[in-house]
């Protein structure tokens, strides 16, 4: 009765969203770039659209010294457009729920003010204790932080008590690698009970990425042919044409198999080829992805069907910019990669020997990242004198970034000749049917940590496989160093689409690269 209660319906179809109940908001690194540019405007966000509780607040913590007003004044400019398009009391009654706690993260005294200041604000906004800590900070105070949450208490709440109202969220990377990804599972676990533990990839946040789920198993006329017998291969591609910006630091440690591949393409992989769930549940969903995940063959890193690369010198948009090396604070000799593609295979009978080619690389031509699922050529051709070769197979596409939709190419009569034939593509994008544009990644992600729904986070478990999938390659790689036996590290131009191996390791299977699709901009509407 009190989640009917608490249910607002927007129906279009069928289209219902909850309110959480009360809760405060908790973010570490609040100072810094995270909470500017998407954790506070995605949280006015879901205000604006009334899917935040009556009795709610935030409270920033950060070492940088602030006041209360400075906070806000600083939340106000980071809201930019939203904050000038919306009433201007709606804006202040916002900020007006947000405050700030200054300190460093090591020294209890720290935490001792912030329980002070947390059961303060408990008593003005919340009828019972509920807390989400959001840790916004670079990785290396992960451990700090969590370890004086459970010293000072502040997450009493959460292990020991029979509710999981207290909510620990925490960004990527999630370790380096499989021992150290373990070794922060460990630590969390201590403090925190995995059904309060909500690990962050906001590439699951994306509509046209949860919308897989729904495509394949709410239509009926997908799933019979989403097999070995239909499909051909399956691409995925995650292309940035930013170079590492102001990141040197981090991704001369992390480089680009961590960063994208043991998270993001690993996620859309299991979501496209994973079995069907039995319910809509979080840990029903994410225990098939698991499965699923642990059917991958592993990868062999002396003889892998792998391409890693990194960007040189050359131009994006017609204007010059700088190789990797190049770059600020890049060792000059350096063979970190910023490029990556492979070839999977998964173990099991629905998708025995169908390759799936997954590529992801920084200043690469456009950013964009799509699906591609290539179904097989038809296996006899009535068209004399076509051959089945030269009718194109039939292509489905999910584009995730930047405009986001689907596209389904097939063959089709063309006016004119008995026989002349076209290849003609039928599209669905998001913004030529909502007026307002979609909502961001991380509203989604945020409204489903408040409503304790885990199904878009990461699963321990499922950690635990993807790491270990790509650690022997990696420590392949670092142990080999500038050896022959750490495989090439092929150069390719800022502004290609990648070194000509990665072309010529699907041109060995008789496949190429799918190009991005350009789907169509947003037309005014009458």
């Amino acid at each position: 009765m009190e989640v009917l209660e608490r249910m607002t319906a927007i129906r279009s179809g069928f289209c219902i969203e909850e309110v959480p109940q009360e809760a405060g908001f908790v973010i570490f690194g609040a100072s810094g770039d995270l909470t500017s540019r998407k954790l506070l405007p995605a949280l006015f966000s879901l205000y604006r659209r009334h899917l935040l509780p009556s009795g709610f607040f935030v409270l920033g913590c950060a070492r940088t010294p602030m006041s209360d007003a400075s906070f806000r004044g600083r939340m106000r400019d980071a809201l930019g457009k939203s904050a000038a398009e919306s009433p201007q009391t709606q804006v202040s009654a916002f900020l007006e729920r947000c405050f700030y706690h200054a300190g460093d993260y090591q020294d209890p005294r720290f935490y001792a003010g912030l329980t002070t200041r947390l059961a303060a604000l408990d008593r003005q906004f919340l009828r019972e204790r509920n807390h989400v800590f959001y840790l916004a900070t670079p990785p290396g105070l992960y451990r700090a932080i969590i370890e004086q949450l459970d010293s000072s208490g502040l997450a009493s709440q959460g292990k020991d008590c029979c509710s999981d109202t207290a909510r620990f969220i925490i960004e990527k990377p999630f370790g380096r690698d499989l021992a150290s990804a373990m070794d922060l599972g460990e630590a969390l676990r201590r403090v925190f009970a995995e059904s309060q533990i909500y690990r962050i990839d906001h590439y699951l946040g994306k509509e046209t990425v949860q919308n897989i789920l729904l495509f394949r198993f709410a239509n009926s006329i997908f799933e019979p042919i989403w097999n070995r017998r239909y499909i051909d291969s399956v691409q995925i591609t995650v292309a940035e044409s930013l170079g590492i910006e102001h990141r040197a630091g981090y991704f001369e440690q992390a480089g680009l198999l961590r960063d994208m591949f043991q998270n993001h393409l690993l996620q859309m992989l299991a979501l496209v080829t994973m079995e069907p769930p039995c319910s809509f549940d979080g840990d029903r969903v994410r225990d098939e992805k698991v499965k699923l995940l642990r059917s991958i063959r592993p990868l062999q890193a002396s003889a892998g069907p792998w391409v890693r690369g990194q960007y040189a010198a050359g131009s994006l948009d017609g204007q010059p910019v700088p190789g990797y090396r190049e770059e600020p604070g890049v060792d000059p000799h350096s063979r970190v990669e910023t490029y990556v593609a492979a070839k999977l295979l998964i173990d099991n009978w629905r998708w025995e020997e169908v390759p799936f080619y997954l590529r992801a690389g920084k200043r690469l031509e456009r950013k964009t990242s799509t699906i591609t699922v290539r179904f097989k050529s038809v296996p006899h051709s009535m068209f004399v004198p076509l051959t089945p070769e030269d009718l194109s197979p039939n292509t489905l596409t999910f584009q995730v970034q930047p405009e986001e939709g689907i596209s389904l190419q097939f063959q089709a009569k063309h006016p004119g000749p008995k026989l002349c034939m076209d290849q003609l593509s039928m599209r669905f994008q998001y913004s030529e049917v909502l007026e307002d544009g979609l909502p961001e990644a991380y509203e989604r992600l945020l409204l489903d940590c408040l409503l304790g729904d885990q199904t878009l986070f990461i699963r321990h478990d499922d950690l635990q496989v993807s790491w270990a999938l790509i650690t022997p390659l990696l420590e392949a790689w670092e142990a080999a160093g500038d050896s022959p036996e750490a495989g090439s590290l092929y150069p390719y131009s800022a502004g290609s689409w990648g070194p000509q191996a990665a072309d010529e390791l699907l041109a060995r299977d008789g496949r190429s690269w799918a190009q991005p699709p350009a789907l169509p901009k947003k037309t005014d509407r009458p």
